[in-house]
């Protein structure tokens, strides 16, 4: 009865916005000298899309392009908004999580609804709210915090700049969404049924060919209930993020980022955890149009305090590409070797990496179960094609083992899953794994995830020591 209810409930909401606002939609006037750029892509993050190209009403042709392009005064086009959300629904299996220690089948249904509401006042004012709302059934032990949340802001922020030839800067404070990179350090945890965000501020710069992002933000705790999320005040986070586009296609990254937990907690123990993370990105986008190489690499050294313990942590990522779009099937073959340091509990110094606010599927489509990027050496071959109708299959196989053997393997989160000094193996396993996706329409999208890790040596001396099976069926909606 809940889940119907919340689906007629956004059906009758969506309705009643076109039948209010779709004749003052279409009686919007067009400059006819102007040709503006038009990108009907859906962003990772809402708030980065422009639609202002749909005050000309001879470029709307879907559906929902009236209500992406609202005027909010007659005599002024830059005043407007926008509306725009998604839907998802998930069906979720998991045999063995943690390799046994949850020895049973666990399935449930997960639903994301995601509307938001884009204004802007002009040129040098903006509002953005971002609603969520997760709901879980059937899962056995009851939802987590990644799973439920009845009805919140996901992100409600307040934005004030102003531009001038190839400089900007613009300063937002409120509820917002982090998302840098590759998403290894800083991610919105898409995977997730309850996205991440944070509470602060941030100001957004371009100075010719950089990009520069300065923040203070604490993130949000997830609570169940109607808008009951509030800034984790036992955790600060805050950094500036460069970048700029350097020769042969590619761009740069140099970061440094702050972090403080005031009991935060590792194999050796529970302290107050003071991190400070140097870190430089280079990348090339994969080809397109002719076969051509891309890559992503990542290096990144921590330093800080633990306690009475000092930090010294690193890690390197690395993923290299080949993509072939000019024959059948556009396949692109990939291949990530990663490794992150590990503790010795015996020295006076933390030397687990930790990697803040990471993606959940860094390792393939095991999004919330399996081990975290801490503490590891991976090898990750990769192969993805493009099949007719929009549909992608790709597989992949992922090898892991221990970087230090008094160090244990940690969940995604950060939280340690199984203790490293009671075995003396370095292999933690492998997986494989695929996923299928269509791509049905602009707006409708479908997908598929198998995989399997195998316990290795590490699990099988520290029991329990089963395999996990994962699989999910994917459903959503995007307007």
């Amino acid at each position: 009865m809940r889940i119907m209810r919340m689906r007629i409930i956004s059906c009758l909401l969506a309705g009643l916005t076109l039948a209010l606002l779709g004749p003052q939609l279409l009686a919007q006037a067009a400059n006819p000298d102007q040709v503006p750029e038009v990108n009907r892509n859906y962003k990772l993050l809402r708030e980065d899309e422009d639609w202002s190209f749909l005050k000309d009403p001879k470029l709307r042709e879907d559906f929902w392009d009236p209500i992406k392009y609202i005027p909010l005064r007659r005599s002024a086009d830059d005043w407007y908004m926008t509306i725009g959300g998604e839907a998802r629904e998930v069906w979720e299996q998991i045999g063995n999580d943690n390799w046994g220690q949850s020895p049973y089948w666990n399935g449930y249904l997960n639903e994301r609804y995601m509307p938001y509401f884009d204004l802007h006042y002009g040129r040098h004012l903006r509002t953005f709210v971002e609603l969520k709302s997760g709901l879980n059934s059937f899962r056995r032990g009851g939802p987590r915090p990644i799973d439920e949340k009845k009805l919140d802001f996901q992100a409600a922020f307040l934005e004030v700049g102003g531009s001038s030839g190839q400089k900007s800067i613009h300063l937002r404070v409120g509820r917002q969404e982090l998302e840098y990179g590759s998403g290894r350090l800083i991610d919105v945890r898409e995977g997730p049924n309850v996205r991440l965000s944070f509470d602060g501020f941030m100001l957004k710069s371009k100075i010719d060919s950089w990009q520069i992002d300065g923040f203070a933000m604490r993130p949000d705790e997830d609570n169940p209930g109607f808008f009951d999320n509030s800034p984790d005040h036992a955790v600060g986070f805050w950094g500036i993020y460069a970048t700029r586009p350097i020769p042969r296609q590619s761009s740069l990254d140099l970061y440094y980022l702050g972090l403080e937990r005031k009991d935060a907690a590792f194999q050796r123990g529970t302290a107050q955890e003071l991190r400070h993370s140097l870190g430089v990105r280079v990348s090339r986008p994969i080809a397109t149009e002719k076969p051509g190489w891309d890559f992503d690499d990542d290096a990144l050294w921590q330093f800080g305090t633990f306690g009475s313990a000092n930090i010294k942590a690193w890690t390197i990522a690395t993923e290299t590409g080949y993509r072939i779009p000019t024959i059948l099937l556009k396949p692109r073959f990939s291949a990530k070797a990663d490794i992150s340091s590990g503790d010795h509990p015996t020295t006076n110094t933390l030397g687990t990496f930790n990697p803040l606010f990471p993606k959940g599927n860094y390792f393939g489509v095991l999004a919330t179960t399996g081990p975290g990027p801490i503490n590891f050496i991976d090898v990750h071959p990769h192969v993805e094609t493009s099949l007719p109708h929009d549909v992608s299959l790709s597989v992949d196989w992922i090898v892991q083992w221990r970087e230090s053997l008094t160090d244990g393997v940690y969940a995604v989160p950060g939280f340690l899953i199984r203790a490293g000094n009671d075995g003396q193996a370095r292999f933690v396993g492998h997986r494989p794994g695929t996923e299928v996706r269509w791509q049905a329409n602009p707006h409708v999208w479908f997908q598929a995830d198998y995989g399997i890790f195998y316990a290795g040596k590490f699990l099988k001396e520290t029991q329990p020591g089963r395999n996990l099976n994962y699989w999910a069926f994917w459903a959503g909606y995007k307007f």
